[in-house]
């Protein structure tokens, strides 16, 4: 048998072998990878799974649907920025994704010349992000990895947004930074260099230097608006995370010189699907529509009591050919960015609202997948079609779950019975299925901003979550599952929507807290989303039903895409790939240009292309989608906290939503606005951080206050620049028995804190 230590030095080994033979991902590494090379056989491997099981609970290697390897390993492709140069000069990146729990984050030594040479690797600086090919360093005290650039993908922007205010006395002015990491940072704006800044207004500055008082001096590069306007709370996000919101003079120039697709083009035929009355169901204020649906009874004799479900996506990859002016900028924007005043699309308009928008009673081309479905759900089979299609209707969900519950209008009552009541038998077939396969079942309920006209907030509301959402989701679900199979049946590459299965840290603190409140969830086990489901089965209705909630909401890693499929954890499928939405996501692009190639569908196909490839655009594409969340997150947060600055004094009601040393993050219950709660103005205690019970405790009383719990706090300072509040607490914690427990925990930090937006919550992205 090999030792513990023979184990890891073959893993490492064989992860290190892949890199420097320059394969984007390794083959996956587990036990039987293990015993073949080991030679080990029969009750051996008995003894093999429990070595490796050991070493899984010690922390020395993590087990992932990627397989084994060692703990914080990273993969061959990473995106990283580069922040620094060490002694000798050489350039030091680290990865832009990394858990904590996963230890101190791994430094990169980026080899890489200092001028760009003709047909050789560019050259980057510090600041800059990039797509590095990595390799394990066994030395220790520096770098755990060498590194490589692959695609240099943005410069370093040394530039800082703020708001500037006029100094009537001295002339010029100062910048308040709107970054919450530098909000103490002001910088000095002399006279001759504001521009046309005025009091009030959005800018971006350059630094320049320190004065003699140590204060840093600042030019205006540019004026991008006044803060009352109703467009500066997001543009402080576009510019603060580089989202590139102006087309390129050529990609306006290609998307207007597109001309509508035809039933015959470049050699081929579309499939006439005009006469199928495919519906589109979207939000009411929905621009683009780039999905439709049917389902009619199946008539054959092989399916009784089944259905036909046709999915149709407006064919994007018709306009948008591999190489070209609009494809270059769709890969660099990624995805859409949704703000509550305005969108920064991934295409031009020309192409997303007119061209590709499925549009009712105008002719469109689109790729459609049509599935046969048993009468318990389960899909049978499935085809792809290269078509042209013609709306039949264009609703909305409310409208659409108005007619099923028997409040049809005008346009839904001659298509209830011939269209709609069948999609919803259909989806009830579905939930079967569904039910059988038990993805994950968590309670996510969105907030949404509704804007006056002059662009402030009017209010704050979580939508209902209709039926009519679910149909299409499921529907939805099945098409990009269809896509994935098919592709792999024509062995062809891919990029995947994968999600991974929880770290065994995650779970080991997630078993020792259910143990608190008497659920059993034994440590080491390999668990599915059903076990997830039973738990959440277990506390609905209870006390502690929000904070199992939360925490088994944190316990989840984050989706992603790539080019090595690990399978979908909290859909609980084998594999999955995003398929139906192109105008507004990448990765569905690549996906529809793969199904045009291997079915040989026509013009518009994926060209040549390695996985390795493909492993660079879905980290590109990845990081992207991360991106966009964070500054529709902050969006979200700025115009909320301007919304509330005029309530200073106001109390409402909350739930504990965060719980640290320093305090307590509270969700209010009517906004779902984040704040903050030192722990040093909670009453006449002093109060300890329990981890292990995510609650804050005092130390002579026992009063405790924990994740979930609903509270009630006063608003006492609004940040709107940064989108944090601070609260004070009004409720009076929880009675808790056992005090001597208490006094165990760790001491809460006395400091308090200036206002701060609460860590965004993890959420798992089908």
């Amino acid at each position: 048998m090999p030792s513990r230590e023979d184990i890891l030095a073959f893993i490492a080994r064989e992860r290190e072998a892949a890199a420097q033979a320059g394969a984007a991902l390794p083959d996956k590494i587990g036990k039987r990878e293990i015993a073949r090379a080991f030679g080990i056989r029969g009750d051996d491997k008995i003894f093999l799974k429990k070595i490796l099981k050991e070493l899984e609970l010690e922390g020395e290697i993590q087990r992932s649907r990627k397989g084994l390897h060692e703990k914080g390993a990273l993969p061959q492709i990473v995106l990283a920025d580069i922040t620094t140069r060490d002694r000798d000069g050489d350039l030091i990146a680290v990865p832009v994704e990394w858990e904590e729990d996963l230890g101190p984050i791994p430094r990169i030594a980026i080899f890489a010349p200092r001028k760009a040479r003709v047909g050789g690797p560019p050259a980057a600086g510090v600041g800059d992000r990039a797509l590095v090919r990595v390799t394990p360093l066994r030395e220790t005290g520096g770098p755990a990895y060498s590194g490589r650039v692959v695609k240099l993908l943005s410069r370093a922007v040394k530039r800082i947004l703020g708001v500037f205010r006029e100094d009537l006395r001295n002339g010029g002015g100062r910048i308040v930074p709107v970054d919450k990491k530098m909000r103490d940072k002001e910088y000095r704006i002399a006279e001759a260099d504001r521009g046309e800044a005025r009091d009030g207004d959005l800018v971006s500055v350059e630094t320049l230097s320190r004065g003699r008082l140590g204060q840093p001096i600042a030019k205006v590069r540019e004026r991008l608006g006044s803060m009352n306007s109703e467009k500066a709370i997001s543009l402080i996000a576009i510019n603060t995370h580089s989202i590139p919101d102006l087309f390129r003079p050529d990609t306006i120039e290609a998307s207007e010189a597109a001309r509508p697709a035809r039933m015959e083009a470049e050699g081929f035929r579309r499939e006439d699907w005009r006469s199928l009355p495919l519906l589109t169901i979207d939000p009411p204020d929905a621009k683009d529509h780039d999905d439709a649906v049917h389902a009619a009874p199946d008539d054959a004799p092989d399916n009784p009591e089944g259905f036909i479900v046709t999915v149709a996506i407006a064919d994007v990859s018709f306009y948008v050919r591999p190489g070209s002016a609009l494809d270059k900028e769709a890969l660099d924007r990624g995805n859409s960015v949704y703000f509550p005043d305005r969108v920064v699309p991934m295409l031009p308009e020309r192409i997303s609202n007119d061209l590709c928008s499925l549009r009712q009673g105008e002719d469109r081309p689109a790729l459609a997948c049509r599935m046969r479905l048993g009468k318990d759900g389960h899909k049978l089979d499935h085809s792809f079609h290269r078509v042209m299609m013609r709306s039949a209707a264009k609703l909305s969900y409310q409208q659409a779950q108005d007619a099923i519950d028997g409040r049809p209008d005008d346009t839904t009552r001659p298509l209830l019975d011939e269209a709609l009541k069948p999609l919803w038998r259909a989806y009830e077939a579905t939930k079967i299925a569904r039910t059988k396969r038990s993805p994950l079942d968590l309670d996510l309920p969105e907030r949404k901003i509704l804007l006056k006209a002059d662009g402030t907030v009017d209010r704050v509301l979580t939508p209902p979550r209709l039926d009519a959402h679910k149909v299409i989701e499921e529907f939805m679900i099945l098409a990009n599952v269809a896509a994935a199979e098919t592709l792999e049946k024509e062995k062809s590459h891919l990029i995947y929507r994968a999600h991974d299965e929880p770290s065994i840290e995650k779970l080991n603190a997630l078993s020792e807290f259910l143990a608190t409140i008497g659920i059993k969830l034994a440590k080491g086990q390999v668990i599915k989303p059903m076990q997830f489901n039973e738990i959440l089965a277990k506390v609905r209705g209870t006390e502690h039903e929000n904070v199992v909630n939360e925490i088994v909401l944190r316990t989840q890693a984050q989706a992603e895409y790539v080019a090595e499929n690990y399978g979908h954890f909290g859909l609980h499928l084998r594999r999955y790939a995003h398929f139906t939405s192109p105008i507004r996501r990448y990765a569905d692009l690549i996906v529809h240009r793969a199904l045009v190639r291997a079915l040989d569908l026509g013009p518009g196909g994926l060209p040549e292309m390695g996985r390795e490839h493909l492993a660079e655009i879905a980290a590109r594409i990845s990081a992207a989608e991360r991106r966009a969340m964070a500054a529709e997150r902050e969006t979200t947060d700025r115009l909320i906290a301007t919304f509330l600055a005029e309530k200073i004094g106001a109390s409402f009601e909350g739930r504990i939503a965060g719980v640290t040393h320093a305090g307590l993050f509270v969700k209010l219950s009517d906004t779902g606005a984040d704040g903050f709660v030192p722990a040093a103005s909670i009453g006449d205690d002093y109060f300890r951080y329990d981890e292990a019970h995510h609650a804050l405790i005092g130390a002579r009383t026992g009063e405790t206050y924990q994740l979930g719990d609903q509270v009630t706090v006063k608003l006492v300072e609004a940040a709107p620049f940064a989108g944090a509040l601070r609260f004070e607490m009004q409720s009076e914690g929880k009675p808790r028995a056992g005090r001597a427990s208490a006094l165990k925990t760790k001491p809460a930090k006395s400091s308090r804190a200036r206002p701060s937006a609460r860590t965004s919550r993890r959420r798992t992205h089908a």
